[in-house]
Parts: structure tokens; C-alpha cells; sequence
């Protein structure tokens, strides 16, 4: 059944975002950024991909593993392009569009204490950069494990969901992260509700859907929290 809810909770939220001007709009423009950063980002670390990975890691001399050199330089790039992206900015909007969706939904918003907008900047950055780098290294590793094994079929497939999973967890964790409530914490609400995680991310494998989907992900997941998550802990 969780894995349906999740399933549901997304569809749910891309409907209201759909329907809501203001998310509407932010939804589009999260995607906008992320694009158009992200292929900025891309153009400049491929340009100069050569000089930044060999300050990570030197070219391999022996012939048979450079092939594996330029697909994991290239992977690289394209993870950090998607941090600067996730990171620098659409955090941001990701948040905005949760604040917007608790406001309307419960007429409120419950936050642990008020910030401005400097220091709420900073304090999502700290959020997000773990909330980003530890699911980006666990997919790096199965992805290694799948070129190094005979296993790459089963840990392709793992792979994919597991980077829909933490794409759902991206944005459920964003009313407690706002609530500062601990890493750990929230880390143990993943596991604990892993099936929901897995149904809500789904929707993410999906090509050419998995855009739209990602964009208004937040409203999603900020209905499941409010519905769900408050309500339990109401009940």
C-alpha cells in the first residue's frame, strides 16, 4: 500500500501544481534553471574536463581501463553539474513551493523557528549538500560494482531505483529539514518509509514524464507530509 501511496501522493501533487498559478509558475521555472544551468555547467567542466579530473584523478596509464577513465570523468561531470544546479538554486524554489503548498492546504505554516533570508540560504545549503552528495556516492558505487562485476544487469536496475528513491526523499525531507529536525533523523524516516519513497519516485524512471513529474515533485510530497506524517503524529 505504501508503494501506491507514493504513487498517488505524486500524481496528486502535479495535478495542484498544475491547477495553482504560483506553482505553476515556479514549477516551470525550477525546471528552466536546472536546464539551463545544468547544460552551462556541462558545456564548461566538458570543455575543460581533461584539466578538472586530473586534478581529481590522474588518466590511467594502462590502455584497458582508459575507457572506464572517460565514462566515469563524464559521469563526474555530470554530477557536479546537477549539484551546482540543486545546490545554488532550485533548492530554493523546491522550498518555496513546499511553504506555498502547506500554506494553502492547512492555512499555516509550521517552521521551528524564523530566519532571514541570508541565514535560511545558508541553512539550506547545509540541508541539501548531504541530502545530495550521500545518495549521488551510493549510485556511483553500484554503478562501479555493475562495471567491475559480471553483476551490472541487477545493479543497473538497483541503481535506477535507488536514484528514485532518494529523488523522492529530495523532497520529502523538505518540511523536516525546515523544522530542523536532525540528519539522522530524517535519514531513519527514509528507511522507515522506503516503500512510499520507492512509489513516489517511480514516476522519475518515467522518460519525458520524469521532467514534468520532477518539477512539481514538492507539492507532492509536502501533501504527503501534512496528510500523513502531521496527522499520525496528531493522531
Amino acid at each position: 500500500m505504501n508503494l501506491i501511496s507514493g504513487i498517488a501522493y505524486n500524481y496528486r501533487g502535479l495535478k495542484l501544481g498544475l491547477k495553482t498559478p504560483v506553482l505553476l509558475f515556479l514549477g516551470l521555472v525550477r525546471f528552466l534553471a536546472i536546464a539551463i544551468l545544468t547544460v552551462v555547467s556541462v558545456s564548461l567542466i566538458l570543455k575543460y574536463h581533461n584539466e578538472i579530473l586530473s586534478l581529481l584523478w590522474g588518466k590511467p596509464e594502462s590502455n584497458w581501463i582508459v575507457w572506464m577513465w572517460y565514462v566515469v570523468s563524464l559521469g563526474l561531470s555530470a554530477v557536479i553539474s546537477f549539484l551546482i544546479a540543486q545546490i545554488l538554486f532550485s533548492v530554493m524554489i523546491m522550498d518555496t513551493m513546499s511553504r506555498i503548498t502547506e500554506q494553502r492546504v492547512t492555512g499555516r505554516e509550521k517552521e521551528a523557528k524564523h530566519m532571514s533570508w541570508f541565514k535560511y540560504f545558508f541553512f539550506l545549503l547545509r540541508q541539501e549538500i548531504p541530502r545530495a552528495v550521500i545518495p549521488i556516492m551510493i549510485i556511483m558505487i553500484l554503478m562501479v560494482l555493475g562495471w567491475l562485476t559480471p553483476l551490472s544487469p541487477v545493479t543497473t536496475v538497483i541503481s535506477a531505483l535507488a536514484a528514485g528513491v532518494f529523488l523522492a526523499w529530495d523532497n520529502t525531507d523538505l518540511i523536516p529539514a525546515r523544522r530542523h529536525e536532525s540528519f539522522r533523523g530524517r535519514f531513519k524516516f527514509l528507511v522507515k518509509n522506503l516503500g512510499f519513497h520507492l512509489g513516489f519516485g517511480l514516476w522519475f524512471l518515467i522518460p519525458v514524464l520524469n521532467i514534468l513529474f520532477l518539477s512539481f515533485a514538492p507539492v507532492g510530497a509536502t501533501l504527503y507530509h501534512i496528510e500523513r506524517i502531521d496527522a499520525e503524529s496528531l493522531g
